[in-house]
């Protein structure tokens, strides 16, 4: 079976490829031409170069994979960007380019059995944010309308839109994903070194992560099950809901910090630094982690979600709850140097 995994050089499609390597598939890593390869150094892969922000040679390197093998089986299309300079990039790089390699797929006669887009559940945004009598949280489905309040969101929006006309694509709605190589929960790591925790918002918030490992093992679930995962849309979790603390508390038992100062801010104050953060980040022309759309995010009470169907359809047993996995990916760092 021939697998081609686009945003090979990434966090997420680096596990991916991993992940076909090790069930025997040949694999092919989809990336730009510069792309990094640091995460992508066994023999056993191959590598194809994709431009998917230029549709004319797109077709070009398209045409001459197509002379090669003919088409690949599945497609894991994980490539996109979470951070941009302008909310015009973000759909560029994740609704246009998908567009662009799907088209021209199409019109090479090399679509695969099976089409797996990795989206978010940041799509569907605050839909759920009102508390039931007993203050807990209704979890978000994957029928709910999506309504997006972020540049990156309605751009994975747009992606799925146009996706549904395509017969053989299923889409992966993952909530926060961390892990070994994983920069931005990071620096979470980095501050609780330093005895410090920053959380904002005095309201309840309901969190929700995947692990990197389990994320991959929900994708891979629904190769070969064309009859059920085509056409469907799956939200992928651990399973398990967490309060604002879970991670950082885990995080500071990894690190063996005894004292840590949590500070809570409020949201005004948030926007105030995210705002000021996203300008300098336009002077320096590079990406900030905080940003509008993070400050939208991290004002969100709500990210418990229902994963049922992905056990049910497609037999999805996560097993890495937050506690294993922090510790896995503690242990990465240390080992790393990287903490």
């Amino acid at each position: 079976m021939k697998i081609l995994v686009t945003g090979a050089s990434g966090f997420i499609g680096s596990f991916l490829c991993e992940e076909g390597l090790k069930r025997g598939m040949e694999t092919w890593a989809g990336m730009r031409q510069h792309s990094s390869r640091r995460w992508l150094k066994d023999e056993r892969l191959k590598f194809a170069t994709l431009d998917m922000t230029d549709a004319v040679q797109l077709k070009e390197q398209l045409s001459t994979y197509k002379e090669q093998i003919g088409k690949w089986d599945i497609i894991i299309h994980a490539a996109g960007a979470t951070k941009c300079l302008k909310s015009e990039d973000f759909d560029l790089h994740n609704f246009q380019c998908t567009k662009n390699l799907v088209n021209t797929l199409q019109d090479l006669d090399m679509m695969p059995d099976q089409f797996l887009y990795v989206s978010s559940l940041s799509v569907l945004g605050p839909i759920r944010e009102e508390k039931n009598a007993d203050g807990t949280y209704n979890d978000m489905q994957a029928s709910d309308t999506p309504k997006p309040n972020t540049a990156y969101g309605e751009s994975k929006v747009k992606s799925e839109e146009f996706l549904k006309g395509v017969e053989s694509v299923t889409i992966f709605r993952p909530t926060g994903v961390y892990g070994p190589r994983e920069k931005d929960y990071f620096m979470m790591a980095k501050s609780i070194k330093q005895h410090i925790d920053f959380a904002v918002g005095y309201q309840k918030q309901v969190i929700t992560f995947v692990y990197v490992r389990d994320l991959v093992g929900a994708i891979f679930a629904a190769i070969g099950k064309a009859g059920v995962a085509n056409g469907k849309t799956y939200l992928v979790s651990d399973g398990y809901n967490y309060d604002s603390r879970a991670f950082s508390d885990l995080l500071q038992k990894e690190l063996d910090i005894k004292h840590v100062l949590h500070i809570k801010a409020p949201l005004w104050l948030l926007w105030i630094i995210s705002t000021m953060a996203e300008g300098f980040s336009k002077l320096t022309h590079k990406p900030s982690t905080l940003n509008g759309d993070k400050y939208r995010i991290m004002c969100q009470r709500n990210w418990q979600c229902d994963i049922s169907p992905l056990k049910d359809e497609l037999g999805y047993i996560p097993e890495w709850p937050l506690e294993r996995g922090v510790k896995e990916c503690m242990d990465w760092y240390k080992e790393n140097k990287w903490i």
